[in-house]
């Protein structure tokens, strides 16, 4: 039976909520494994048995259970923001030859960064929103040039920050330097984009024995401006599973995840937001680490396609692991 390490914490503001994640997946994990909750935080890393933390050796992925040393065999990480999303802890574990089912450290890095993984995608010719690249938290800002340029309202976000910390809809020109300030809190880069009128879709998708598999859509109305952080974990929007959208245009939008996860090279689960503007699928931003708590999306996207969590992971499993 093969040990699997479920790394979740971090050194973001996602940490509660990568904790969420991985407890979930612990509770729907597939039988034939012995799954262990790995918290990471900057002061080292933790197995977590019983509520009690016991310390574990990053070098070679051993710990003590019962007076005895246990080694954890693989790896899932599912830790929001960094060092996981962006692919620092899998770039690690390449290096110390530990197993792992996620997307790689060029997939998790290109994907993590809003900008670069938008243009990358604009190459080949997948429609993104238009948008503006800051790189330096004390360069003065040309307001009048970016409103000229993207027009109003307009959203900006940090490139490097997961859970819509940071990001602001903004829709005078008096709010704009405020909300750069903002989102420069949360990451060390930028982007300001156009806003783009419709509605707002994503689309979940695994590799598992059928090859990469598009979950139901699901539509998101928001109660709040924009899906914000309020709006994902605090109740403020409409999850509607399956999006109330024609079929042609549902069809179009899985396809094109699927081309989209197969250019990223991306592993395991993904999630990858869209908004349709007249039928036309933009996209907004690609999740290799999706939220993965009773609350989050992707389960509800997995019951809606007929499939329990458990019977998913046990898919991703046998294919990563043949």
């Amino acid at each position: 039976m093969k040990n699997v390490g479920i790394i979740c914490g971090g050194f973001s503001s996602e940490f509660d909520i990568s904790v969420k994640s991985a407890r979930n997946i612990l509770e729907n994990f597939p039988d034939g494994f012995a799954p262990f909750l790995v918290l990471l935080r900057k002061t080292g890393w933790n197995v977590l048995l019983d509520d009690t933390e016991v310390p574990l050796n990053s070098k070679d992925f051993t710990f003590l259970w019962d007076r005895e040393v246990t080694k954890i065999d693989l790896s899932i990480v599912y830790v929001h923001g960094d060092p996981g999303e962006n692919g620092k802890i899998q770039a690690y574990l390449d290096m110390i030859d530990m197993p792992y089912v996620n997307s790689g450290p060029l997939a998790s890095q290109l994907s993590f960064d809003k900008w670069y993984c938008n243009q990358f995608l604009s190459g080949f010719d997948i429609p993104v929103a238009k948008s503006l690249y800051l790189t330096n938290a004390k360069e003065e800002l040309d307001i009048a040039s970016v409103v000229n340029e993207l027009g109003l309202p307009l959203f900006v976000k940090p490139c490097d920050s997961g859970s819509s910390y940071g990001i602001a809809k903004v829709k005078d020109v008096d709010q704009l330097q405020l909300a750069v300030n903002d989102a420069f809190k949360e990451g060390e880069t930028v982007v300001v984009e156009s806003f783009l009128d419709g509605t707002e879709v994503t689309c979940g998708l695994y590799n598992g024995n059928h090859g990469v598999t598009a979950l139901p859509l699901t539509e998101i109305v928001s109660k709040n401006d924009f899906f914000d952080f309020e709006a994902k974990y605090q109740g403020l929007s409409d999850e509607i599973t399956p999006a109330r959208i024609k079929d042609e245009v549902r069809d179009d939008v899985q396809e094109l995840s699927k081309k989209i996860y197969s250019l990223l090279k991306l592993r395991s689960i993904a999630r990858i937001d869209f908004m349709l503007v007249n039928d036309i699928p933009y996209v907004i931003e690609v999740n290799t680490t999706p939220g993965f708590s009773n609350e989050s999306i992707v389960p509800k996207m997995i019951e809606a396609s007929g499939k329990t969590v458990k019977e998913c992971w046990a898919e991703i499993l046998a294919v990563e692991i043949g």
